[in-house]
């Protein structure tokens, strides 16, 4: 909320973490759930990028329901699968991360440059901030499915939500 996009997207461990829980406790759509309520929440806090910062939650959600669903990750009682769990938050963070970057970088900066206009966007491409996206989202989701892992298998794979 702090930082200007699309840097703010690529520290999203806190978001990561509680998104792949919904995911968890709330079986097929949890994910997308949490990320249209953390959407909103957001939004009111940035007006200026509202729509925007909504939409992202809400694709980051789906992509953590779709990546749990294609690596058939279930929470258990038992526990849940670490490296599944860690490989799937990764590809999600690293679509969002692409995702997010290209709708505010990269492709502005091609349709300005196609009529005309000169880009007075805040956020100037660069190949640091190109390598820093393609890094830091595999690493933000290995750090969130680590942690989820965590927390589902020592303290949370004995609570049951029935909707």
């Amino acid at each position: 909320m702090f930082l200007p996009p699309p840097i703010n997207y690529m520290f999203i461990v806190l978001q990561a973490i509680l998104l792949a829980l919904s995911s968890l406790f709330i079986k097929n759509i949890g994910a997308t759930y949490a990320g249209a309520v953390g959407g909103l929440l957001t939004a009111l806090g940035s007006p200026g990028l509202g729509l925007f910062t909504f939409i992202a939650l809400i694709t980051f959600g789906i992509l953590v329901d779709l990546t749990i669903f294609i690596f058939r990750i279930k929470g258990s009682p038992q526990g849940v699968n670490r490296n599944r769990l860690i490989i799937a938050m990764a590809i999600s963070t690293m679509l969002i991360g692409i995702i997010t970057y290209s709708t505010c970088v990269i492709i502005p900066e091609h349709l300005l440059t196609q009529i005309g206009v000169p880009n007075t966007f805040i956020i100037q491409r660069s190949i640091i901030l190109d390598i820093m996206v393609l890094l830091m989202g595999p690493a933000t989701g290995i750090t969130a499915g680590y942690a989820t892992a965590y927390l589902w298998n020592k303290y949370l794979k004995n609570i049951a939500i029935t909707l």
